[in-house]
């Protein structure tokens, strides 16, 4: 049990009767997480996505949440104008049974970090881009149970270990400090 603390939960509401499907969120959010900062622009690599439905004019923007280690249980289906889609579409979830929201080089699970940076920015940039305010930010004062979390490091060899098992990483750092000593 941990104990209970005030914490500023930030979240993006969206509002997907004003999206446009212009994608200048996934535009954005691409080039401000490019390494180095601002200097390429890959969807793939955005914490936000974009469904897309263009000639109904369905378009439901997704940002990005927590790694699950496994599929969920739930296989939905939502009609939306006619046209069915399944749960996963929506799901903000990097999960092993799709692509979405994983790093497309590494595979490495990606989530909404809020565009943190230093010095820090007043929203993030896909709200501040998005020319409909299909995005808005919100910001709450709330008390939660703080719990042990692993930190981003520990995140992406937990992805790595699932993927191609802990002797193979093991094997790797190890002939990977050889090799810097050398």
């Amino acid at each position: 049990m941990g104990e209970k603390k005030t914490k500023t939960i930030k979240t993006i509401k969206i509002d997907a009767d004003k999206c446009n499907g212009c994608r200048a969120c996934e535009m954005i959010c691409s080039a401000f997480h490019a390494t180095p900062q601002y200097s390429s622009n890959n969807p793939a690599r955005s914490r936000i996505r974009v469904i897309r439905e263009p000639l109904k004019d369905i378009y439901v923007p997704v940002y990005a949440g927590e790694h699950a280690k496994a599929e969920c249980m739930g296989r939905d289906k939502y009609v939306i104008d006619g046209k069915e889609y399944d749960e996963c579409s929506f799901c903000r979830s990097s999960c092993p049974s799709r692509d979405a929201f994983k790093e497309p080089d590494s595979g490495l699970p990606l989530k909404c970090d809020m565009c943190e940076s230093d010095p820090a920015l007043e929203k993030p940039l896909c709200v501040q881009w998005c020319l409909v305010d299909a995005l808005t930010y919100e910001e709450r004062e709330e008390e939660v149970e703080e719990e042990v979390r692993l930190d981003d490091v520990e995140t992406g060899l937990e992805a790595l270990a699932n993927k191609y098992g802990l002797d193979k990483i093991m094997e790797t750092v190890a002939r990977m400090s050889v090799s810097k000593k050398g």
